[in-house]
């Protein structure tokens, strides 16, 4: 006894661990300390799904292939998608015609009756409840329930009066005994001693165990994502009984991070966000697994950051010389402050051995492009090479035909790479490439095949990378100088939230480009409907009747390009026969051949073509200046960043220009999306707007970004609690101590291994 107290009370740098009860020393304390972290109850939650009652082969296997809810901590992990907040039990006498209750009734009788209609049953109980009160309570096409509605069986059925008596939309059968009533007022003393009683907010059940009458179809009822084969009330029962396991999850918060907040532990939050006693624990329970789950990210995102600045190493570039300063004089145009700005980043980075990794995100018609030739004639200046990569044959050539205009004739040589060039034309570059020649390539994904090879890549550029698998990314990363990894400048014209830059984007750093170059005129937008089709296209002639010229953009009908591009052909076809008939019009579409493609947009560009019919394949890499009118069709099925990019192809010139919007939106979130982009032009702006109604994941999508799903959080709303976890994430990191050590652990096991999360980046 005095051993084990010699132990306890001992603290500070001198003390060394012993062995409870005996005084034995067990090692050195760093030695300890340093030891990986292990979770020695872990392993109960991995147990399978048939370790709940009533779960068998067959129910297991539906919910893996449904909901992928294999194990006891996938269970907990399902958390509802919402709450019920279902009133407590309601007299019969008292529930009124349209109302939603909850009744507890005894059933005296009951039978089913045919109806007119063949297929469907309707099943009559005969009822009372607790106060005497007798009814009727009927179930559609439930005829097989008639077996268990013996006189005397006892149970709660939420639904609603109609015609036919109160019909059930969900029931639960309670045990024997006195009939639930109407609860009883309590006084605040009694609601206080709830909440300061026992460790937890409620006492769930165990593998194995009964649920309680209730859970189903009194106060606040869990609504799980479900599916056919596993309906939401198998879901409650099994969250019931998982929820008895909760303080086998690690808690990977420090404690007194978690008393400064006033958080509850990992394993009260998810009882909470399952089965709250009420609304405030259940916000509360969700704030906590919210800020949890973005530490954890946040975590995830910081070491991978840090891996990738202590182990990979760049080739690091002299500082630039005149032949930038000259080449920067020599553009028709002066650089933006946002540009300068860039500039001067992207010079610090480039400078050092640590690998450049910045996004450069921008306005719509900002200047990226010449951000990027920046940072590529950098490198082909040092004596090395330069890559950028595009996601499509048609923007790559686009933007070839641009940095060779921007190069300029004394620039360094621009060579194309696509799976379009011939062989031909392929074997000289490829040669010189391999031999190590000073050269700046543009491509597609051919730029990472194996017959691709590099002999001095120092700077890759991923233009619209989030259309890149992470694998594809990675494959570039791996062809630089010597082994090294070449800087990376990542691009998108889709202006990016902060909130989203944070989970997303949280191991780059980040430049953005809000400022328009001078003389760039704003975009008036206007939501045409049905009624104001024939104004509007009377408006469009009389702009090509100027000399001006239109993009007309077809809807997305299809995710096949074969049908986008039919539905293309035919839209070109009917306005060359119809509003059309006076002007010239060409179709371009991503099924035609990169030969006709670039035929087509050099003559549109040239001013041979009036409209452009396209599909959204125009959405990035066309610059007319002359053309001032966009028109999209189907507009509300567009989303509102696409929108924005589509808009972005006009008013490049001197000239005013109009985006019309043709549109018949019924959904609320249609009507917001045309609503925000007819009256706002920040791009930003409009990216908040469509993080709020899309989600992070269907934003940018989920599965290419290896961004997570989140459970609890919710952004743009949870950016406190965002800023908040990065912040202690960061501090927690730079102690170096056991209990980051725990927070990465925890990571690992919440966002899987350390090579998924280096795949993700």
């Amino acid at each position: 006894m005095e051993a084990a107290r010699s132990t306890t009370r001992a603290s500070g740098p001198n003390w060394r661990p012993t062995v409870i009860g005996t005084g034995e020393e067990i090692g050195d304390r760093q030695v300890l300390l340093s030891a990986p972290v292990v979770w020695p109850a872990q392993g109960v939650l991995d147990r399978p799904l048939t370790t709940l009652k009533g779960v068998g082969p067959k129910l297991a296997s539906a919910s893996s292939e449904d909901l992928g809810v294999e194990s006891l901590r996938d269970m907990l992990l399902h958390l509802p998608r919402l709450h019920r907040n279902l009133v407590e039990v309601t007299p019969l006498r008292e529930v009124r015609a349209g109302e939603e209750a909850t009744v507890a009734v005894e059933v005296r009788s009951a039978k089913v009756r045919p109806t007119r209609k063949r297929r469907l049953t309707i099943l009559e109980a005969e009822v009372v409840d607790a106060e005497g009160a007798a009814g009727k309570i009927v179930w559609f096409n439930r005829p097989w329930l008639s077996d268990r509605l013996e006189p005397g069986t006892r149970l709660l059925a939420r639904g609603k009066i109609g015609k036919n008596g109160f019909a059930v939309a969900e029931h639960e059968f309670i045990g024997a005994g006195e009939l639930p009533g109407r609860a009883p007022e309590r006084t605040d003393r009694e609601v206080a001693g709830d909440r300061s009683a026992g460790e937890h907010w409620i006492r769930p059940g165990r593998p194995g165990g009964t649920p309680p009458s209730g859970i189903h179809t009194t106060g606040l009822v869990p609504v799980y994502p479900a599916s056919e084969r596993v309906r939401p009330p198998r879901l409650r029962e099994w969250a019931w009984q998982a929820a008895g396991l909760a303080n086998a999850l690690a808690e990977p918060i420090p404690g007194r991070e978690r008393a400064t907040r006033g958080l509850p532990s990992s394993a009260d939050s998810i009882v909470g966000a399952h089965l709250p006693p009420d609304a405030e624990r259940l916000e509360q329970a969700r704030q906590a697994l919210a800020f949890e789950e973005l530490s954890l990210y946040q975590a995830t995102l910081a070491v991978r950051r840090r891996r990738r600045r202590s182990s990979a190493r760049a080739v690091a570039l002299a500082p630039p010389d005149d032949r930038m300063s000259d080449w920067i004089a020599s553009l028709p145009f002066e650089l933006t402050a946002d540009q300068r700005r860039a500039v001067d980043e992207i010079d610090r980075d480039l400078t050092g051995e640590i690998p450049m990794q910045r996004l450069l995100m921008g306005e719509v018609g900002s200047g990226k492009t010449v951000v990027a030739l920046y940072a590529m004639l950098r490198a082909v200046y040092d004596g090395g090479q330069a890559a950028l990569m595009a996601p499509t044959e048609t923007l790559a050539e686009q933007h070839h035909r641009t940095l060779e205009g921007l190069a300029g004739s004394d620039g360094p040589r621009v060579v194309l790479l696509t799976g379009s060039v011939p062989d031909s034309e392929r074997n000289g570059p490829l040669n010189a490439l391999a031999d190590g020649d000073p050269l700046l390539v543009v491509g597609t994904h051919a730029l990472i095949e194996s017959s691709v090879e590099f002999s001095r890549l120092r700077i890759a550029v991923i233009d619209e990378q989030h259309r890149f698998g992470v694998r594809q990314r990675a494959e570039l990363d791996r062809k630089g100088e010597g082994g090294s990894a070449p800087h990376s400048l990542h691009m998108t014209a889709t202006p990016i939230p902060r909130t989203l830059s944070l989970t997303a984007y949280g191991d780059l750093d980040t430049t953005s480009l809000r400022e328009l170059p001078s003389g760039r005129k704003p975009v008036q937008t206007r939501i045409v409907e049905d009624g104001g089709r024939s104004d509007a296209y009377e408006f469009i002639r009389d702009r090509l009747r100027e000399g001006r010229q239109a993009f007309v953009v077809c809807p997305l009908v299809s995710e096949s390009v074969m049908v986008e591009a039919k539905a293309a052909e035919q839209e070109a076809s009917r306005l060359a026969a119809g509003e059309f008939r006076d002007f010239s019009l060409a179709v371009l579409h991503g099924q035609q051949s990169a030969e006709e493609k670039q035929r087509t947009m050099l003559s549109f560009a040239g001013g041979d073509i009036d409209v452009l019919v396209a599909t959204s394949v125009i959405e990035v890499g066309i610059d007319v200046p002359n053309a001032t009118v966009m028109v999209i069709e189907g507009a509300e099925r567009f989303g509102l960043s696409q929108l924005h990019q589509l808009r972005g192809r006009v008013g490049r010139g001197e000239h005013a220009s109009h985006c019309l919007l043709f549109a018949d939106a019924r959904s609320e979130a249609a009507k917001t999306r045309l609503e925000a982009i007819e009256t706002e032009r920040d791009g930003f702006r409009l990216a908040e707007v469509d993080l709020t109604i899309r989600g992070e994941g269907e934003l940018l999508g989920t599965r290419q970004h290896g961004l997570p799903r989140f459970l609890a959080a919710s952004l743009p709303d949870d950016l406190p609690l965002l800023l908040e976890a990065r912040e202690m994430v960061e501090r927690l990191l730079d102690t170096g101590s056991v209990e980051a050590e725990i927070l990465i652990d925890a990571a690992r096991m919440r966002f899987g291994d350390e090579r998924a999360q280096r795949l993700a980046a």
